[in-house]
């Protein structure tokens, strides 16, 4: 065996759902790379973000802590917090390589390139919306469309759209394989790497290239979760921020939706089976750990909802989570444990040799995934946070503060900022989430332990407490 220590391979998609995979279930989308993975790897079934928008989850993963404790909690945000220090420059501290190719979003990259942080990365290829408005410099997707004699608003404007040999994650795919290709010569040969890939796919606007859209039959799709008492939901949770309004599926081309964003994971699944192609042809696979995730969902007109906001629906919040090492990790597993993406920052860290922090508040899946652990339990709750996100002209704060709290039977969303009110679900019986039992009498005490239990994790997990004790008085 080898006794260095393993490459990572983070693959980090943007706004992808736990359901899009086949092997796990799906049987309209087309993913035979993930499949793979699936069936010779690890797959945590039940994993949940932090938060269901891109900063604060990415945040958390990033730094170990949940959003509200590292002060990070919207996008559109200036600047991020000096501590804690980023697992990437913990990894980079350890002696690793380690580049960033793709979206970051720890900040703002509104009307700006994202600034670097003191991240460990020594390779920095920084790709945000794939538009061209970038300047020149500044934005390396960008850049390499220009230099292959590509306009992308011209190909996103154009029926067949931005062709697969232009696409972003095809951008990404290629400075992938270029930083694999590094080894012997930027770095050691023996030095281990750690890749954080970010795709912005399958993030909206849903505008795959057309030839892959025509894969998929709207027709055939099975369309969203939707129930007529889900309108009565949506009307009672009006006023908590989200980024699209409430529409019947019956009065938005649903399907079609459905179909583009099944074309966006194709693409994704293609270049994925490129990239992990030229890893094994490099001979770097056998001690290369793959890591597939994204970093929260999407409501994909589930509930008569789109896109993303201040809400907890499965679809929105649960994300998919595959670790890939044969001989390191055990295969043909599914775990349905509960499991959060900071369960994935700790994990990092254990992979890498990096002792966990003190503040660190993640817990390792490595017991699970080396067979020393039951897959069947791993933590009692998990818990996501949305606090105080953009206001609709981009400019401030929306006041929009909620919770969530999953235990293995049920879902409580707390609604802060309206008062009093939230939402109740036994998915045991419910799972896609329609029947609200928020005012039932007979979930009442059922309601008011979990209330009570969420506020106390809350408190207990989000509070930061100062400075070091270092004496009793």
């Amino acid at each position: 065996m080898n006794p260095r220590r393993p490459n990572i391979l983070l693959y980090c998609t943007d706004q992808q759902r736990f359901d899009t995979i086949g092997a796990l279930g799906n049987p309209h989308v087309q993913t035979p790379t993930l499949d793979r993975l699936v069936n010779t790897g690890t797959a945590f079934t039940h994993t949940y973000c932090q938060s269901p928008i891109c900063t604060p989850s990415r945040s958390s993963l990033m730094t170990g802590l949940y959003p509200s404790r590292v002060h990070n909690t919207r996008n559109g945000n200036a600047t991020f917090p000096d501590h804690p220090p980023l697992i990437s420059k913990l990894i980079a501290d350890s002696g690793y390589d380690c580049g960033m190719i793709g979206k970051f979003h720890l900040q703002s990259s509104g009307h700006r390139t994202e600034p670097r942080l003191d991240d460990g990365f020594r390779v920095w290829q920084f790709s945000h919306a794939p538009r061209d408005e970038w300047p020149r410099g500044e934005h390396d997707y960008a850049d390499w469309v220009r230099e292959k004699g590509g306009d992308l608003t011209a190909m996103r404007e154009s029926p067949d759209r931005v062709p697969a040999e232009f696409h972003q994650t095809t951008w990404a795919t290629q400075r992938a394989i270029e930083f694999i290709d590094d080894a012997g010569k930027a770095r050691a040969d023996d030095q281990p790497w750690f890749l954080n890939l970010n795709i912005y796919d399958p993030h909206p606007p849903f505008i795959p290239p057309k030839a892959y859209e025509d894969r998929f039959d709207p027709a055939t799709l099975s369309g969203p979760h939707f129930e007529p008492d889900d309108l009565k939901t949506q009307e009672k949770l009006k006023a908590a921020d989200f980024q699209g309004e409430v529409i019947p599926p019956e009065e938005r081309d649903a399907k079609a939706d459905q179909a583009r964003y099944y074309a966006m994971i194709a693409l994704i699944d293609d270049q994925l089976a490129r990239l992990l192609a030229h890893l094994d042809a490099s001979g770097q696979a056998e001690n290369t750990i793959i890591i597939f995730t994204s970093d929260h969902g999407e409501t994909l007109g589930d509930h008569g909802l789109m896109f993303k906001g201040c809400r907890f629906y499965e679809g929105l919040v649960r994300v998919p989570l595959i670790f890939h090492a044969p001989g390191k990790v055990a295969e043909k597993l599914q775990s349905d444990a509960l499991v959060e993406l900071l369960d994935l920052s700790a994990t990092l860290l254990d992979l890498t040799g990096v002792a966990l922090p003190a503040y660190h508040q993640g817990k390792s899946l490595l017991p699970i995934l080396s067979g020393k652990a039951s897959p069947d339990t791993h933590r009692d709750f998990v818990r996501c946070e949305y606090f105080d996100a953009l206001a609709p002209d981009f400019t401030g704060g929306h006041g929009a503060f909620a919770t969530m709290h999953r235990t293995r039977s049920h879902k409580l969303s707390l609604y802060h900022s309206i008062g009093g009110v939230g939402e109740l679900y036994d998915l045991s019986t419910d799972p896609w989430e329609h029947r609200d039992l928020w005012d039932n009498p007979d979930s009442r005490e059922t309601r008011d332990q979990l209330i009570l239990q969420s506020f106390d994790a809350h408190v207990m997990l989000t509070t930061d407490v100062g400075s070091e004790r270092i004496a009793p008085m």
